[in-house]
């Protein structure tokens, strides 16, 4: 079956009408049978809601606030030592230039990243996404 563009006003000619009309009975007839398409249906009904449950869920912590650090690098160094420190003194950190900088979120370390300049302001992207085994 083929539509005259001039009786078409979906903007689709009628070869790529064809086309559709072809796709679409295609999907339905994939389905074994009518009560099969009702499963697939209400299964991704099910887990749409439970999604949305999901998210309804989490909104409750959305406002808690959490510390952010993010650690350049690390040092160790006697108090006597530390005592002498004076304004100008460098303390050299176990880090190099360039080596990726931890983050963390309450002293749990759960990304890896690099020092940008936001503005005026210094900041932090996550270049990498820590996963931690929950024991």
């Amino acid at each position: 079956m083929t539509y005259d563009d001039e009786n078409n006003d979906t903007g689709v000619s009628g070869n790529n009408m064809d086309d559709l009309l072809g796709q679409i009975a295609g999907r339905a007839n994939s389905y074994e049978n009518e009560e099969e398409h009702k499963q697939e249906v209400s299964k991704g009904a099910e887990n749409k809601a439970a999604h949305s449950a999901g998210v309804r869920d989490l909104e409750a912590v959305y406002d808690v606030p959490v510390q952010i650090s993010a650690v350049l690098g690390r040092s160790t160094m006697p108090v006597h030592q530390l005592l002498k420190l004076g304004r100008g003194a460098v303390v050299e950190l176990d880090r190099r230039v360039g080596e990726a900088i931890d983050i963390y979120v309450n002293n749990r370390l759960i990304a890896r990243g690099e020092v940008v300049v936001v503005d005026d302001h210094l900041g932090v992207t996550m270049t990498e996404i820590i996963k931690s085994d929950r024991s």
